[in-house]
């Protein structure tokens, strides 16, 4: 959000991206969820019109693995709690958090920087540095290197 209140447009060359709108509408939905205290799914099907393949996607696999990843962002997250964190962050955190974790087809340095997107659009001005610090150390545990492959011998 800006000084005023209002939210930042969409950063030059990420208007239009599916994904990118899949990330928006997904932390618009999990912010419902958080803030009315239900699942995602009981969101999800509260919808008039259905939500996106994409967009579903990043909720319920967020929700299949919300344990894990918020035990990670509060393991990584230095001085903070869950609680404690705005929630627009913590949505952010979470979303980039499954992206790490489920979709390995998604290179790290896209999830941050659309993370960070996010947060910068709809949260405080310090919130990119922020939600970029958690995910930077989140990011070996939830995406670790894979080894190299070596050649055949034979």
């Amino acid at each position: 959000m800006t000084s005023e209140g209002r939210r930042r447009p969409h950063p030059v060359g990420l208007e239009g991206d599916e994904r990118t709108d899949a990330r928006e509408r997904a932390l618009l939905l999990l912010y419902e969820s958080a803030s009315k205290g239900v699942s995602p799914s009981e969101t999800i099907d509260a919808q008039v019109m259905r939500p996106d393949l994409l967009t579903r996607e990043l909720v319920i696999g967020f929700a299949e693995h919300q344990e894990r990843i918020d035990s990670e962002i509060a393991s990584h997250a230095k001085g903070w709690t869950l609680q404690r964190m705005p929630l627009i962050d913590l949505t952010v955190m979470r979303i980039a958090a499954y992206e790490l974790l489920g979709k390995p087809d998604v290179p790290v340095a896209v999830v941050l920087d659309e993370a960070v997107e996010l947060a910068k659009r709809f949260s405080t001005d310090d919130s990119g540095r922020f939600v970029n610090g958690v995910l930077s150390a989140l990011v070996p545990v939830l995406r670790p290197p894979t080894p190299p492959r070596g050649r055949d011998d034979d």
